[in-house]
């Protein structure tokens, strides 16, 4: 898929999408094919960090020991010290609520076995436990701040039971190269990753949050509303 054709799709979503009174995010569907998702090592889970950003503030959650705590409460949303986890294990709506509400969440790497028997259960079920591939889990004396910089703008691109990935890529405040830029980002590191590459994408879709999907193939870009108008 070539980038003529992700430029394509942006001007169509614009075009052909009713005008809300929120801000909305560019939304992209990668639909993939020939992958056994029961497979570990044909399942993906990737992460990527956008150039331009999402647009949209990312929350982060530090679980941080006595060492961190002046760097996270600088530069992370919410702080959980490692005196305080015993209130979180007595209650799963808590954990629940920081779960539910955060985006990332950075852990005191010497305090990892307590992390992971407080929060593991719910953290983990929602794909959001502290990731060390993304330097999720630092050392007491880590620096927090580009971490959450980077965090900002990284997204995960997650395919394990469906075959097909969604993430948010922008919004539609963002200039269209930037959005561009950000599209490419993903498709470059699929296209690179999968096992069979480009062959294992069926099509990519293109949205806003609230609008008709733009659909990419190798051939065409098209969009059902537009399509429907050239009709009338």
């Amino acid at each position: 898929m070539n980038k003529e054709n992700f430029k394509k799709a942006i001007e169509l979503v614009k075009n052909n999408s009713p005008k809300r009174n929120f801000k909305q995010g560019y939304d992209l569907i990668v639909n993939l094919k020939d992958l056994d998702m029961k497979k570990p090592d044909q399942q993906v889970n990737n992460w990527v960090v956008l150039r331009f950003g999402k647009g949209k503030k990312t929350k982060v959650c530090a679980l941080v020991g006595p060492e961190l705590a002046g760097s996270a409460k600088e530069n992370c949303d919410t702080v959980v010290m490692h005196d305080d986890f015993p209130k979180y294990a007595e209650s799963k709506q808590l954990v629940k609520k920081l779960a539910k509400e955060h985006d990332f969440f950075i852990a005191q790497a010497n305090i990892m076995p307590d992390v992971a028997k407080t929060f593991g259960r719910i953290l983990g079920s929602r794909g959001k436990m502290p990731n060390p591939k993304i330097g999720c889990v630092v050392p007491p004396n880590a620096n927090l701040k580009p971490l959450v910089e980077k965090l900002q703008k990284t997204i995960g691109l997650v395919a394990k039971t469906q075959l097909s990935i969604k993430c948010l890529i922008g919004t539609e405040e963002m200039k269209d190269e930037e959005v561009l830029d950000n599209i490419m980002t993903v498709y470059n590191n699929l296209s690179h990753n999968l096992p069979a590459e480009e062959r294992n994408i069926k099509n990519i879709q293109l949205k806003f949050t609230m609008g008709p999907p733009a659909t990419i193939t190798q051939k065409e870009v098209t969009i059902k509303k537009a399509a429907e108008a050239e009709k009338k």
